[in-house]
């Protein structure tokens, strides 16, 4: 149940539109895979776009920021601070692994709370606004994971949010509930070895869940609005022991001038139609040597019309990093593989791609700025080793690059033209989530508090 908390906020879906486009008008132009060169080739870019290159200021409306690259041209961010740089703090009622999500300086992100899947909304100045509680929490069973992996999404109307028990929900943004189903009571179990981790999307009309798991997979479609499901698409392919189970979360992007669902897991990496969920578009062969164990982790980037795509075991020396053409239709398996590396890649970091560069962190440190066209390096580096890794994935504000590790280390480095470490951070606090730029601000989630962090 909700508990109720003041709460003051009018025709909020219209101020989302319009904060949006205005920092469209202010931003510098996106890459070149953004504009309507796209639709010229064919290609599949990334709808995220819509939302604003550098929209910063007008929010963090999902995981991977406004235009889902996990980057914004927005500056004016913190690149060192001390105890007295924490402007606030906000207590969290236990562990939850999922990246806040920003709405008109309204904060969203969803947490265990005395055994409920909850969710959680924070004012500018970290006072607690309401919490809905929504059903059991399934806690988790990775040190690094939890019952709520998920992270919400918003379309500047509502909040929406999943959790490892299956529970999907539509939250006005007040915290009451529009709607509210259970995917584990409807489908069955999950069968994966940790923790569901894929958060729901959003296109024109739908939010959408992908489940990539031991047994039948899918994709499937709620409406917005009601939360019936509109369609739902098998999408279950035969693989080595574990590489079936998907952590991924799909991109919106658009294909061949269609609204499109871009999704890696299960060895394969698929296009389908947003309108009906119809297969567009498919590219295997990422595992002809059927090594077991590979699970996907790391969500895909896009760049200039290409998906860069993480694979392999980088944790433990064994990485593989795809770049794949996103034109034609079909099975594009064998056309559509530019290139192929076997030295470079994450497991459980999601890449960043800003300026049409590519920069991939490993779970052990080492940062690439990867050319997604070619798939050559511009530079390498590393951060300081510990024996912790990373878990968060890493976000470029500015070209200054910020990587939370799970010891509570934050890096932060200038990437634009090479490498330059400007400082090392630490939190007396587990660093899961990733850091959400927003406003001069940087929110980073601990496992025991929500941190803000701003210049004096």
């Amino acid at each position: 149940m909700r508990s109720p908390l003041p709460h003051n906020l009018t025709s909020p879906g219209l101020r989302f539109a319009v904060s949006l486009l205005l920092a469209a008008c202010a931003s510098t132009p996106a890459p070149a895979f953004a504009t309507g060169a796209a639709f010229a080739t064919g290609a599949a870019f990334n709808t995220g776009a819509a939302f604003a290159t550098g929209a910063a200021d007008a929010g963090w409306p999902q995981w991977r920021g406004p235009k889902n690259s996990g980057s914004t041209l927005a500056g004016g961010f913190p690149t060192q601070w001390t105890d007295a740089s924490v402007s606030w703090k906000a207590p969290l009622p236990a562990k939850g692994c999922s990246t806040p999500i920003v709405l008109e300086k309204r904060i969203y992100l969803t947490a265990p709370s005395e055994g409920k899947d909850s969710v959680l909304a924070f004012d500018w100045a970290g006072k607690p606004l309401w919490k809905t509680d929504l059903g059991a929490e399934d806690p988790g069973k990775h040190r690094n994971a939890s019952g709520s992996n998920p992270s919400p999404v918003t379309d500047g109307k509502s909040i929406f949010v999943t959790f490892k028990s299956g529970n999907l929900a539509a939250l006005n943004l007040d915290g009451s509930i529009r709607w509210q189903a259970n995917l584990v009571g409807r489908f069955g179990p999950v069968n994966l070895f940790w923790d569901f981790g894929t958060s729901p999307v959003l296109t024109e009309k739908n939010v959408i869940l992908a489940r990539m798991h031991n047994g039948a997979s899918w994709l499937a479609a709620f409406d917005k609005d009601t939360g019936e499901m509109r369609w739902k698409t098998d999408r279950t392919y035969e693989t080595p022991r574990e590489g079936d189970h998907g952590y991924t979360t799909p991109i919106v992007i658009r294909h061949e001038g269609r609204e499109a669902l871009l999704t890696w897991g299960a060895q394969q990496l698929t296009i389908h139609d947003a309108l009906d969920g119809k297969l567009l578009w498919s590219c295997g062969e990422f595992n002809p040597a059927a090594v077991a164990l590979w699970p996907a982790v790391a969500s895909p980037v896009l760049a200039d019309g290409m998906a860069v795509v993480c694979f392999g075991r980088a944790d433990r020396g064994n990485p593989r990093l795809h770049g794949i053409k996103l034109d034609g239709s079909g099975d594009v398996t064998s056309t559509n593989r530019v290139w192929l590396r076997e030295d470079v890649g994450a497991f459980v970091p999601t890449p960043v791609e800003y300026k049409g560069l590519v920069y991939i962190l490993s779970d052990r440190g080492q940062i690439d700025c990867i050319e997604p066209r070619t798939g050559k390096t511009s530079w390498t580096a590393a951060l300081p080793r510990s024996s912790a890794n990373f878990y968060a994935s890493p976000v470029i504000a500015d070209g200054v690059l910020y990587a939370a590790r799970e010891d509570g280390a934050v890096f932060v480095a200038r990437v634009e033209k090479g490498f330059e470490l400007l400082s090392e951070n630490k939190f007396d606090d587990r660093l899961i989530a990733s850091i959400v730029p927003v406003e001069k601000r940087l929110l980073i989630r601990g496992q025991s508090f929500l941190y803000c962090i701003e210049l004096p």
